[in-house]
């Protein structure tokens, strides 16, 4: 039987868990303790645990501070006040002089649901893999949030962790790398790239593909920046038909990221399924997700039109 587990959930829980074997680690969160679930590391940990209010910008200085002492800060709110309102702070507090301050925000897209355009973010890649230093992030699923969690508690520099805030579906164990990437489905007629919770919708178009009699390709991007462009150009240039999917802006973000590596490299049909530069808006994230075409249908749709 399939089980969805969130990836905020998964996050809190392995914080708690890292917590008892590393005491360095010290987590920061923005008045969203319960929503971003750092409310479980906060519970164990009390002393390790700082509460700054609705004040994000002072919340990446305290981090950046912390990290000068030997600490690991991991920095918790919602993706759009932690990526938008503290991107200065970001910037020059803590990618500027690369200290070591994990950026994990939740909620990010438009699946945090009826909140609105004004807590959705679409443009936190794009942000965050322009600034010089930064890491960025997008796992799957919680597996993959459990590791990739574990993995930065132990890397020295700044991350952004993209997590989302709802139930996604959990899939078998995967590899991960800083720069990695997983190749979940071989193929040989298209190559679909992608990234969070895009990769469920993507596994189900190769599946309603493959019924169609296309073998398709399907390759898990979680490492944005830095990005696995040996598997990208060997992928685009086996298929030769790349779509990439992501549930973000087209402007900026991977869709962008995987078509810098293809310009110069090659001869290639390219589509992209993603938000089409517009806000999100009020809604159920199954309903958001159909209204911005982030869906399995559209997916195919795209396929099949190279």
């Amino acid at each position: 039987m399939a089980e969805y587990i969130s990836m905020r959930a998964a996050y809190g829980e392995t914080l708690t868990e890292l917590g008892e074997t590393n005491e360095r680690i010290v987590v920061l969160d923005a008045d969203l303790a319960h929503a971003t679930m750092t409310v479980l590391f906060a519970k164990k940990f009390p002393d390790r645990f700082f509460n700054a209010g609705i004040a994000e910008q002072n919340m990446i200085g305290m981090a950046a501070g912390l990290s000068t002492m030997g600490l690991i800060p991991f920095v918790s709110t919602f993706a759009m006040f932690g990526t938008g309102r503290a991107y200065e702070q970001v910037r020059n507090g803590v990618a500027y002089p690369k200290f070591n301050v994990k950026l994990a925000f939740t909620h990010s897209g438009i699946t945090l649901g009826e909140d609105g355009g004004s807590h959705q973010t679409v443009e936190d890649i794009a942000l965050m893999r322009v600034i010089p230093n930064m890491t960025v992030i997008a796992p799957c699923d919680a597996n993959q949030t459990k590791k990739a969690v574990k993995l930065l508690s132990e890397t020295e520099g700044p991350v952004y962790l993209r997590l989302a805030r709802m139930q996604s579906l959990v899939l078998d164990d995967m590899d991960f790398a800083i720069g990695g990437s997983n190749v979940m489905k071989d193929g040989g007629d298209a190559v679909i790239f992608a990234c969070g919770i895009m990769v469920e919708q993507v596994l189900e178009a190769a599946r309603a593909l493959g019924d169609k009699g296309m073998d398709v390709a399907v390759v898990n991007l979680y490492s944005i920046k830095p990005l696995d462009e040996k598997t990208i150009l060997a992928y685009a240039n086996k298929c030769k038909k790349v779509v990439v999917a992501e549930e973000h802006s087209v402007i900026g973000g991977l869709s962008d990221a995987v078509a810098s590596v293809l310009a110069g490299n090659g001869a290639f049909r390219f589509n992209r399924v993603g938000i089409e530069d517009r806000f999100g808006q009020s809604g159920k994230p199954e309903a958001l997700l159909k209204e911005y075409g982030l869906t399995a249908e559209n997916i195919v749709r795209s396929v099949l039109e190279l």
